[in-house]
């Protein structure tokens, strides 16, 4: 399997995992949130917050499907490690809300940990294929 299939694969699934997190958020809140790791749900009318998140992640998984499709791969592996920022974040809030440990660490630090390694591919993927392309370029 090539780097750039393996790369392919890995960004199409953090692509629907995170639209369906974002879809799950905004379309039933009140089940999603649970696995979350906080240890409070929003009180009162509290949906509205979670909603948000799930607006957040489906924008976070179209602006990753946008350059997978259009193939800006190097603009890719670059959003990716930005938005890798997003889990850590929630695994700090979990952290500091006194959530679940395991939720923080198993879900949104191996999400952090994963975005960030299929970011680094994806840059490795694309640096390789500019250095062949100047290689080829450059004449003899």
């Amino acid at each position: 399997m090539s780097l750039r299939t393996l790369n392919t694969f890995l960004a199409t699934a953090g692509v629907l995992f995170i639209l369906y997190i974002g879809v799950s958020y905004v379309l039933t809140p009140e089940t999603t949130a649970p696995g979350f790791g906080l240890p409070n749900r929003p009180s009162g009318d509290g949906d509205g917050f979670l909603i948000l998140k799930g607006i957040r992640d489906i924008t976070s998984g179209l602006v990753l499907g946008i350059l997978l499709l259009t193939g800006h791969r190097r603009a890719l592996g670059w959003v990716l490690l930005m938005e890798a920022v997003t889990p850590f974040g929630d695994m700090i809030d979990v952290l500091a809300h006194h959530g679940s440990t395991a939720a923080a660490f198993g879900v949104h630090g191996l999400t952090s940990a994963l975005i960030v390694v299929t970011g680094l591919l994806t840059l490795r993927e694309t640096g390789k294929a500019r250095k062949a392309g100047e290689a080829v370029a450059r004449p003899a």
